[in-house]
């Protein structure tokens, strides 16, 4: 059945049971949001791949909230733009103590790397939006009302069973399988990952509701050690509120209407609102020991949940696909070895166990254990924000750990530059020769990609290397500084219209390497741009600890 939704995208439709390919080159068990962006990162990359869910429509209880610009920059990624579906950009985020007012705030107003630092949104619309865009790839099926009975792993493939409902089974062949399907994973149950970390004691009443008379344009956690309330605006007229239910306190009574009007009753008249969800939770902070076992792999929820207290639960999952995704896909079309694929869980579960602890701080200001406590930690927090470095190290989000990887496919060490090998590359507004304008991961596109800063790198590198570059999938990008049309006669050529690159990051001269998930992976000064790009080669196209020369000999005699 189509349903549309209020973005007006339709739900895709059920596929016939006998269109369910007994092969595939990825199977994705989850199609919510982390599952969908895995899926339409692999139909971008041409890898054919099925995702299967077993509920057959989006469900329709908003949960995830927040998207910050590093998970708006993975959709872009994705195909999915801002205007795709709905948001709104935060401008701050505030901490206020009944006994102190307000202790702490963060500055989200404004942008980094082309998108709002921070923005709330409503998860279904983004659903339908993923879901809608994997239909327009052929290389892509969609199956829902599908679940996943369990498989076997054989030497180069993974035998799905799937449950077609009505006692119906269906195999399928893949070479590789993703679990994205949420915090109570049969995939990560099924390879024997355990679940370690911490589930919080208290329990939380959720509440979404729509036209609230006297709407907030912001975030904001009430620290009250008796209940601690975050409160937050959300698209389509919606706010959220989080109550903490004190001892003794049961779901049924929380859940009733006397008590959501009750507690909502300083916020306006609750007989004007429109309440869409009202639920009991208890958050979780936990992760798994590997994020991948053999030919599985998982990602979101599935390998790490987090305490909702910095809005990086979703973000994570987007994190996550788009570090995997092009490393499948370079396997899959035979561009590198399958062994690369184990700094998946390398690069990535280091920052997401960081998050996690973030996460766990932030818990310990808005939910403090008594009024001592909250006195002292927001007492600390107020004089703390006396001294502008420390200030700045909350307000500016320079607690946030950076998603810069201390070991994985990238180069090591650092060159004089603001390049970090190992970090993504910063994202800006470029204009072409022909005065399009664009950000520039949309220049870069979906592959490698050699970028000389005002130089013509394509001009310097030696044939062999070139060829082997090109046999990669990549492609060469000249960024010039704005207004320096000169260095704009090759081919493919950039102005930086907002000095993001030059010279924000480096000098007019250099170069570096970028992989298809933007994370840097040499760079130096363009007359050593062969041997740049050699290395670059070697390490990603060849297994972790593979001798780099016989790579670089292969290369030299192409």
């Amino acid at each position: 059945m189509n349903t549309t939704g209020p973005s007006g995208l339709q739900d895709p439709v059920q596929p016939p049971t006998r269109d369910l390919p007994e092969a595939i080159e990825v199977l994705i068990v989850g199609c919510g949001p982390v599952g969908a962006a895995t899926a339409n990162l692999l139909a971008r990359h041409g890898v054919n791949v099925m995702v299967v869910d077993k509920s057959r429509e989006v469900f329709m209880a908003p949960r995830a909230i927040a998207l910050d610009n590093e998970a708006l920059r993975i959709l872009q990624l994705a195909g999915v733009g801002e205007r795709d579906f709905e948001t709104i950009a935060i401008p701050y985020v505030r901490m206020r103590s009944p006994m102190l007012g307000l202790f702490g705030s963060v500055n989200s107003l404004g942008s980094l790397d082309g998108h709002p630092k921070l923005v709330t949104f409503y998860q279904p619309d983004l659903e339908r939006c993923l879901r809608a865009r994997l239909e327009t790839y052929d290389c892509a099926h969609i199956a829902l009302g599908v679940g996943l009975k369990g498989f076997t792993e054989e030497r180069d493939h993974v035998l799905a069973s799937l449950d077609l409902g009505d006692g119906r089974t269906h195999e399928v062949r893949a070479r590789y399988l993703v679990g994205a399907d949420g915090a109570s994973s049969l995939v990560r149950q099924l390879i024997g990952q355990e679940f370690k970390g911490k589930t919080f004691a208290e329990d939380w009443l959720i509440v979404d509701a729509r036209y609230v008379p006297r709407p907030i344009d912001h975030i904001e956690f009430i620290c009250d050690h008796r209940r601690p309330i975050p409160h937050m605006v959300a698209p389509g007229h919606r706010e959220r509120w989080e109550f903490m239910l004190q001892p003794g306190e049961r779901r049924e009574e929380m859940e009733s209407e006397t008590r959501i009007r009750e507690l909502l009753s300083p916020w306006g008249n609750v007989e004007e609102m429109i309440i869409e969800r009202k639920a009991v939770y208890r958050f979780h902070a936990r992760t798994v020991d590997a994020f991948s076992k053999g030919r599985v792999f998982l990602a979101g929820d599935a390998a790490h949940i987090t305490p909702p207290f910095v809005g990086q639960g979703l973000v994570a999952g987007l994190r996550d696909a788009a570090n995997l995704c092009w490393k499948l896909a370079w396997v899959v079309h035979g561009r590198a070895d399958p062994r690369i694929l184990d700094t998946y869980d390398e690069e990535r579960r280091p920052h997401a166990k960081a998050m996690i602890n973030l996460a766990k701080f932030m818990s310990r200001l808005v939910m403090p254990r008594s009024g001592a406590v909250a006195l002292l930690t927001h007492g600390l927090m107020r004089l703390a924000g006396l001294v502008p470095r420390l200030r700045a190290q909350f307000e500016e989000l320079q607690i946030k750990p950076k998603n810069a990887f201390r070991s994985g496919l990238f180069a090591k060490g650092r060159s004089s530059t603001r390049l970090v090998r190992g970090a993504v590359i910063a994202q800006g507004w470029v204009r072409g020769s022909d005065g399009t304008t664009c950000l520039s991961d949309d220049v870069l596109g979906q592959g490698l990609t050699l970028i000389g800063f005002g130089v013509d790198a394509a001009a310097v590198l030696e044939h062999a290397t070139a060829a082997a570059f090109a046999r990669a999938g990549g492609r060469v990008v000249q960024i010039a500084h704005r207004g320096q049309r000169l260095h704009l006669a090759a081919l493919d050529s950039w102005e930086d219209l907002e000095g993001v690159f030059l010279p924000g990051l480096v000098p007019v001269g250099w170069v570096a390497v970028v992989r298809p998930d933007k994370t840097i992976v040499h760079d130096g000064a363009a007359t050593d741009v062969n041997r740049i790009v050699r290395e670059s080669l070697a390490l990603l196209t060849n297994p972790v600890g593979a001798p780099a020369m016989e790579a670089e000999h292969a290369i030299r005699t192409v």
